[in-house]
């Protein structure tokens, strides 16, 4: 409806209102509804992946304490904690589920709250360790050896003249001790590992130990 007002006569012009518009609530075919609902329903989505992404989480047991190659694993050695792994492959790598009943030994060192993996584990009755000490020189044993290391055995011919080649006596044999004697200023051309040998390979050990002493030992470290 259009509204005219008309000045009094005389009056040389004429004043047109327009026509008056009420705001209206937007019917449910409105774009900017359909689209706010929209936004709404993502954010809940979004939200809700969030919530049940946080509670998909795995038990793992870690350790409570610093432990060495050989050791006898115990209850008190773990605790459990709650981890969310990206790929659920990775979940089988470490130590789930109930606690270990007991017979396990841990075959490398393990730093103090790592997550155990199944492959630093062992069973006890198979993989009790005889210790054998070897003697060294310094320049034959890799700097990176230490306890918990997993090294090759080999023995070298010590006369300048003989051409007999190095050969392997001990495979995978795990580092029980490698102490490090001298100092930077004073250093010892020779030093003593310890190595430990499964039970179970022991009847190695009696050519292990004879070539031994025919050669100069050497160890050496596989890239792991």
């Amino acid at each position: 409806m259009r509204t005219t007002l008309s000045r009094p006569s005389g009056d040389p012009a004429s004043t047109t209102v327009p026509d008056a518009t009420r705001a209206r609530r937007p019917g449910w075919r409105e774009p900017r509804l359909w689209l706010g609902l929209a936004m709404v329903a993502a954010c809940v989505l979004v939200g809700a992946r969030v919530m049940a992404g946080a509670d998909d989480t795995v038990p793992v047991w870690a350790t409570t304490r610093g432990l060495t190659a050989g050791t006898a694993l115990q209850a008190d050695d773990l605790e459990r904690h709650q981890v969310h792994f990206a790929d659920g492959d990775d979940a089988g790598r470490y130590l789930t589920g109930e606690l270990p009943a007991g017979g396990l030994t841990v075959t490398r060192d393990l730093g103090p709250g790592e997550l155990v993996p199944r492959a630093a584990l062992g069973d006890a009755r198979r993989n009790a360790l005889v210790q054998v000490p070897l003697g060294v020189q310094s320049d034959d044993v890799p700097a990176t050896v230490r306890r918990g290391s997993v090294v090759d055995v080999w023995v070298a011919p010590t006369q300048p003249g003989d051409r007999a080649r190095a050969r392997q006596v001990l495979d995978d044999v795990v580092v029980v001790a490698a102490p490090r004697d001298g100092s930077a200023l004073s250093p010892r051309s020779s030093r003593q590992v310890i190595i430990g040998v499964p039970e179970d390979a022991a009847a190695r050990l009696g050519d292990a130990i004879g070539a031994i002493t025919t050669g100069r030992v050497v160890l050496t470290v596989a890239g792991r």
